[in-house]
């Protein structure tokens, strides 16, 4: 009834943490385009790491919030 499976395709392969992979997640946490769990699994780190990392990241760059015009 039931098909076997094999116990090494339930987990995902472990990505390797790079600055670039690092530096989209942020960004995408700090746009709202992420989510903390994405982003982490994303850079391959866990979801503190990506909390401490992303609090770094607010503290060393400047806002850069787009100016919504709100039409009537």
């Amino acid at each position: 009834m039931f098909k076997k499976f094999d116990s090494k395709d339930l987990v995902e392969p472990r990505v390797k943490t790079t600055p670039e992979n690092v530096k989209e997640a942020t960004e995408g946490l700090f746009q709202c385009k992420m989510t903390l769990p994405a982003a982490a699994k994303h850079c391959g780190m866990t979801q503190k790491e990506m909390k401490m990392i992303f609090w770094e990241y607010l503290k060393y760059n400047p806002i850069s919030y787009e100016q919504v015009e709100q039409v009537t």
